[in-house]
């Protein structure tokens, strides 16, 4: 009978989407900073992003916001959710101020009534539907429903046992409330907003969740996490996440309600205690995460489904409390800076920062030394890679490490091979990254370098047809002086070469 259960599940399809998926950004306003509306809107016009969610309803972003056609989702605040879902009068009167006021000149499209409530205001969950209700109502009053969706934003804490995703289902104390919200969202033609977030599962995994399973990164079939009962491959945290809230939604006999995620990102800056809050896995998560939600994918369980997703944030928030990483989420600095170059071939001209199309091949961090001589001796060697820059006295001898003459010659490979797949791996002890490596005078193969320009890559190995191609250095690191091995290297170089 469970079978039977299972397999009705996976065949009951849920609505499809009217359009492509798309990428949209909050914008949160603890900055010590914060630019001014016109300000924000401007980045938002240059970066191209057309979809974004307000923490609140603030009237001057919207007066900003307006005739430029950017789709808005505005919010109702936490402290406003009890007397709004106390009250029609309130509600009608929040919405009055708050949407028919800026309608049709700003484009809102969607009500967030309040965030998190059940986990973070579980006092305000018994009068969480009835604040929907009632905004809704005032909308239905005003002939905006059609145009304006109403829903609330929920944490993926709320779903229990995760995975497989099959068995997930939502905390059963709250189906008080998770059924009539469910109904609701279903009568209203809405959708289910959740936030999904793969650094703190992985972060609260305790090792269990590999790193580059959280980031999207590629995994080898023998890698991929599998769902015993449905024999569905999970290849990253987010669909995994996203496909348990369908089952969950599915277990309390709801198929027909899409899903937008609300929040997603990564922190790129973190306290001792969070060592893999990085620019490199920020821009790896985000980039990712953007290119997965553009290709119409979907998920393993709905296929084709669209998840419309808001990346959490667009500023770096440095007045929020907290630890480090609290203060780092956002892709840009108070000053519209990006705080790293995303990596979104193929995203059109979204999030325009992406400016150079720049991926490097380097070291991965902890590898075997040992591992990475070896792999270094082959690239130098029959990997054909012009390794001069490493010697005593050029631009990229300094520092005198394996890591970093590694990552030197790894990415000389990556670059000189157009970084056709499989180039970056020498035996697991490397990979790829999109924050350029280059520092100083030594500037990395396809780095745009000072002047903006590329530098001509052709030259950083000879040609097959090369008379000089048979004559490569040779580098040894080990326990003693590397000087001595680099000079031991020269030597046998310029024996080979006589």
């Amino acid at each position: 009978m469970a079978l039977l259960l299972l397999l009705f599940l996976l065949t009951v399809p849920v609505v499809s989407a009217d359009e492509d998926a798309f990428i949209g950004v909050n914008i949160g306003t603890a900055l010590s900073d914060m630019p001014s509306p016109t300000q924000v809107v401007a980045l938002l016009k240059a970066q191209n992003i057309r979809h974004v969610r307000l923490y609140d309803a603030d009237r001057a972003m919207l007066h900003a916001l307006a005739n430029t056609g950017i789709r808005v989702t505005v919010s109702v605040p936490n402290e406003q959710l009890l007397g709004i879902g106390q009250s029609n009068a309130t509600a009608a009167n929040w919405v009055a101020r708050n949407v028919i006021a800026h309608v049709p000149a700003t484009n809102i499209t969607a009500i967030a009534v309040g965030s998190e409530i059940l986990t973070t205001l579980p006092n305000a969950a018994p009068v969480l539907v009835s604040a929907l209700k009632f905004i809704h109502s005032a909308l239905v009053a005003s002939n905006l429903d059609g145009q304006i969706k109403v829903s609330t934003p929920q944490s993926s804490s709320i779903i229990l046992d995760s995975f497989p995703p099959s068995q997930a289902f939502f905390n059963r104390s709250w189906d008080p409330v998770m059924v009539p919200l469910l109904k609701f969202l279903q009568s209203t033609g809405s959708y289910f907003m959740l936030n999904v977030y793969p650094y703190y599962d992985y972060m609260q995994s305790n090792g269990v969740i590999p790193l580059d399973y959280a980031l999207f990164r590629p995994l080898p079939p023998n890698k991929e996490a599998v769902d015993a009962n449905t024999l569905l491959h999970y290849t990253n945290v987010f669909d995994a996440i996203v496909d348990a809230a369908y089952f969950s939604m599915s277990y309390l006999n709801f198929t027909k309600i899409p899903i937008f995620v609300t929040e997603s990102g990564w922190p790129s800056k973190g306290d001792s205690s969070e060592p893999d809050a990085t620019l490199d896995n920020a821009n790896t998560y985000n980039s990712n995460l953007i290119r997965h939600v553009l290709n119409n994918t979907g998920t393993p369980k709905h296929p084709g489904i669209v998840v419309s997703t808001y990346i959490y944030e667009l500023y770096n928030e440095d007045s929020r409390p907290g630890p480090v990483s609290e203060k780092n989420w956002g892709l840009f600095d108070a000053n519209g800076m990006p705080v790293y170059t995303l990596h979104l071939t193929g995203a059109g001209t979204l999030l325009a920062n992406d400016t150079t199309n720049q991926t490097f091949c380097v070291a991965k961090e902890g590898a075997d030394p040992k591992m990475l001589q070896a792999a270094l001796d082959w690239a130098c060697g029959p990997g054909k890679v012009d390794c001069s820059f490493l010697l005593q006295g050029q631009p990229c001898y300094e520092p005198d490490n394996v890591v970093a003459h590694s990552t030197y010659a790894f990415n000389a490979y990556f670059q000189k091979m157009a970084k056709s797949p499989g180039t970056c791996d020498f035996k697991g002890v490397a990979t790829i990254t999109t924050s350029d490596p280059s520092h100083g005078s030594c500037i990395f193969p396809g780095s745009a370098g000072r002047n903006g320009t590329f530098p001509n890559t052709t030259s950083l190995a000879p040609s097959s047809n090369s008379s000089t191609s048979s004559c490569h250095s040779i580098y040894f690191y080990g326990a003693g002086s590397f000087t001595t091995s680099v000079i031991i290297g020269v030597l046998l170089m310029s024996m080979v070469c006589l």
